[in-house]
């Protein structure tokens, strides 16, 4: 495939982009992957080829999900949109997405998901994709193939065990598969759909890749543990860690120390496999006229506030996430001003020269990657600086560093719904659910209020950047004033969720019971949601 040097390019057809060239956009998501877990945010994790897209792109230090886990976060990442604004449930069945705007101006569009049940079209997310496939296969009606789909942690060991058998018949066939064991994560699979896609796509594109390896179970390569744990032999770890957590057994340091090196591992798995897509690109001549964006949909909790995985809570190990863009013609740099991933569709449309849906709710981002963001030499400086950032007397943010980010200055809201019990499955559908919990944050204060009991949280996180000390308690002026701030965008993110989703439980009371996707909600299980 070559590109089309005549197809005008969103350097043609839109002014604030005038330094792009850029034909095509490829956005890779990545579920569970919280900030810290890459090199641009953390120098001493590994993660060397998102770290290029760094060097050559912009990095947004204060990047927020719009939820802690993935179906309450994917409405803003492809429509734009909170969770449950729309209809009241957690799909984008009747949202304007970001594949539909995009292929309505004749954009091609593919997406592939590495079967994250969440991500399929029981929801509507394959609306607008002219491919899309998300992996979730059938699974069988044997109670051996049930298990293993509920269990992926087993499956996963079973593949490992046997992947020397493969490997053999594998050379006796002349191929040269070296990969370390069955694609349990389906990362190879979407790899080569991905690759596929753009090699017999002569228009301009939009591809999605959704990678699952960091979520969790971490059933890394062996060889990625040893990469992440200098040299050590891996595999112990894995079953170790594994086999405690599996039985519920307290998880002490030793066990949580394994389980954050799996966690990396899988990183490193993702990082490697995003590199091999980047050269599918140069493969096919079209990499210098594609942008990249990276994201993690939501981030994951080593018991930072008492439990592993994603349970529904709003603090930063679940919100802060890692987000990137590296765009031909334009220089880069980071940018210190607070982002939602609802900006992804505006700015997606923008580099590709399409006008933006009127019920997007993000904006387009495209001015602080056009050189409105902070150069990469005085990065460090602005970001100790903007941890100094002071609160005006009537409680809103002034920066003491101008930095010209062009970002939006409304905080970022975030939602989640949360059970009697932390950690009470299945997980929340609608409103009726559970209590009700919106966050909003600036660059540097955290708001939490749990909208039906009347409960709040704030955080200063340059100073308490684990949000362990609840200011609300006893608040002083200033935090009064940020609590002030930000409780009436609280109230009225609230008022509009409870809108439509009384709308959206009458109409589902008309319809009936839907019919249950028994295939469906066995892959759901297997990412643990039962």
């Amino acid at each position: 495939m070559t590109s089309d040097s005549s197809t005008p390019s969103a350097a043609d057809a839109n002014a604030s982009s005038d330094d792009a060239s850029v034909s095509n956009v490829v956005l890779v998501t990545v579920d569970s992957l919280r900030a810290d877990a890459v090199s641009p945010y953390d120098p001493e994790r590994r993660s060397p080829v998102i770290d290029g897209l760094a060097d050559g792109g912009t990095v947004f230090d204060h990047a927020f999900a719009t939820g802690n886990w993935t179906p309450f976060s994917f409405p803003s990442i492809l429509a734009s949109e909170p969770v449950f604004a729309r209809t009241g449930d957690i799909g984008v069945d009747e949202s304007v997405t970001l594949a539909e705007v995009l292929s309505d101006a004749g954009i091609a569009t593919g997406g592939f998901n590495a079967a994250n049940g969440f991500l399929t079209d029981h929801w509507g997310y394959p609306d607008g994709f002219d491919e899309f496939e998300p992996f979730v296969t059938s699974v069988g009606s044997s109670v051996y193939s049930r298990y293993l789909a509920a269990h992926p942690t087993v499956e996963a060991w079973i593949q490992l065990a046997t992947s020397p058998i493969r490997r053999l018949g594998s050379k006796l066939r002349g191929d040269s598969d070296d990969r370390p064991f069955l694609d349990a994560s389906r990362m190879f699979d979407v790899e080569d759909a991905a690759t596929g896609f753009v090699d017999k796509t002569d228009e301009p594109f939009f591809l999605w890749v959704h990678y699952m390896d960091t979520h969790t179970p971490y059933v890394p390569a062996p060889r990625y543990i040893r990469e992440v744990s200098d040299g050590l032999v891996g595999t112990h770890q894995m079953l170790h860690a594994h086999a405690r957590t599996s039985l519920g057994l307290e998880v002490g340091e030793r066990t949580l120390r394994e389980l954050r090196t799996l966690y990396q591992a899988t990183v490193r798995q993702v990082d490697a496999s995003i590199g091999r897509l980047l050269d599918s690109l140069d493969a096919a001549g079209v990499a210098d006229d594609t942008a990249v964006l990276l994201a993690g949909d939501h981030g994951e909790e080593f018991q930072e506030h008492g439990h592993l995985a994603h349970y529904p809570k709003l603090y930063d190990e679940l919100i802060h996430v890692p987000f990137l863009a590296d765009v031909p013609g334009l220089d880069g740099g980071r940018v210190d001003g607070h982002v939602g991933l609802d900006a992804i569709p505006p700015t997606v449309a923008d580099l590709l020269g399409v006008d933006p849906a009127p019920e997007w709710h993000g904006e387009s981002l495209v001015p602080a990657l056009a050189g409105d963001g902070a150069s990469p030499e005085t990065a460090d400086a602005e970001g100790a600086a903007s941890e100094t950032a002071a609160v005006d007397d009537a409680g809103s943010e002034t920066d003491d560093v101008d930095d010209g980010t062009s970002v939006p200055d409304d905080p970022v809201v975030s939602v989640t719904v949360r059970g009697e019990e932390v950690t009470q499955q299945p997980i929340p559908r609608s409103l009726s659910d559970g209590d009700l919990f919106i966050s909003a944050r600036d660059d540097d204060w955290t708001y939490i209020e749990n909208v039906d009991a009347g409960e709040r949280e704030l955080y200063h996180r340059p100073a308490d950047p684990t949000q362990q000390e609840n200011l609300a308690v006893d608040p002083n002026e200033e935090e009064q004033a940020v609590i002030d701030r930000f409780a009436p965008v609280v109230d009225a993110h609230a008022e509009l969720l409870r809108e439509r989703g009384a709308a959206a439980e009458a109409a589902a009371a008309e319809r009936g019971e839907e019919e249950v996707d028994e295939d469906l909600e066995a892959r759901l299980e297997a990412l643990g949601y039962k």
